[in-house]
């Protein structure tokens, strides 16, 4: 079943090409890993059970990582409630509900498709947020769930968490501590230089498309809903009160601000504004006040009733 959530042609053009852009890099990784470590039945096994791993147990590891919960109806029935709903005027079949209790007001969706897929919303967001606004966030991120986008990130992250394990392995170990022959020392350095490579080229098309992945959920939330004032009072709001928040208490969650409705950082980016998982308050809230004009709706964050 089609959902009712407005494709967006420009995110499923760069899903793809990044994903064909990552498939290279990964053939020629795993190719390069091969040539070095002279076994291609280990590194096969190895990345295969890691890939595995990933995509499947993504949503468990999220969920484990952020202490999110699965929560039933009869324990927070006015959220159920607002998913309920968001998913009959979607189409959507209903996602796992879950709970993380943590004073971060945020939310993010996970799983490998639609029927697998989990929202998980944070106790500092209830807190906070008006129902209105609410709903806003949770459209926001079933729209990645009927986008696919969520699979896609988890799928195209596979390589650079490959890498950089790679690389903290070779660094940390003892692998060039004690005495070595020089044979070993060139082919770990090696392998390790092409890790660090294959990190940095996959983090810069992974941040690419995550910084357009939120401005089409953005975009597809406010369509549905009808009212992107809402969405852009809960973007102001949720991004004023993480400002708030002590960055010792953020750094925790930083490493999963690529699925998250607003980054944990706690402040608007400079120039590393170019490798951010989202684009910045302002473009947001520019995109959302451009589609109000369309809709004939007011997107002055506060009018969110």
């Amino acid at each position: 079943m089609r959902s009712r959530f407005r494709s967006d042609r420009g995110l499923t053009v760069r899903m793809t090409v990044t994903m064909f852009l990552l498939g290279l890099l990964y053939v020629a990784f795993v190719a390069a890993l091969i040539v070095l470590l002279k076994s291609w039945l280990l590194v096969v096994v190895l990345v295969a059970a890691m890939f595995v791993a990933q995509f499947w147990f993504s949503d468990r590891i999220a969920m484990f990582a952020m202490r999110g919960r699965v929560v039933e109806r009869e324990e927070y029935p006015e959220l159920h409630a607002v998913v309920d709903r968001l998913c009959a005027l979607s189409d959507l079949p209903k996602p796992v509900v879950a709970v993380s209790d943590l004073d971060m007001p945020n939310a993010f969706a996970t799983g490998r498709n639609p029927d697998n897929a989990v929202v998980c919303v944070t106790t500092g967001l209830l807190r906070r947020l008006e129902p209105a606004e609410l709903e806003g966030v949770l459209a926001h991120e079933l729209s990645h769930v009927a986008h696919k986008d969520v699979a896609v990130i988890t799928i195209a992250s596979f390589l650079g968490v490959i890498a950089g394990l790679i690389v903290r392995f070779a660094f940390y170990s003892q692998l060039f501590g004690g005495r070595r022959d020089q044979n070993t020392a060139v082919v770990f350095a090696a392998v390790m230089g092409v890790s660090a490579a294959v990190y940095a080229l996959s983090f810069l098309l992974i941040r690419a498309l995550s910084r357009y992945r939120e401005l089409a959920a953005d975009r597809a939330a406010a369509l549905l809903t009808g009212r992107p004032s809402v969405l852009a009072s809960a973007l102001t709001k949720v991004s004023g009160d993480i400002a708030r928040i002590p960055t010792k208490d953020l750094r925790t969650a930083q490493a999963f601000n690529a699925f998250y409705f607003t980054p944990a950082t706690g402040k608007e980016p400079g120039i590393e504004r170019y490798f951010s998982t989202h684009p910045s308050l302002e473009q947001r809230l520019d995109q959302l006040g451009r589609i109000s004009a369309e809709l004939g709706e007011s997107a002055t964050p506060g009018k969110a009733g």
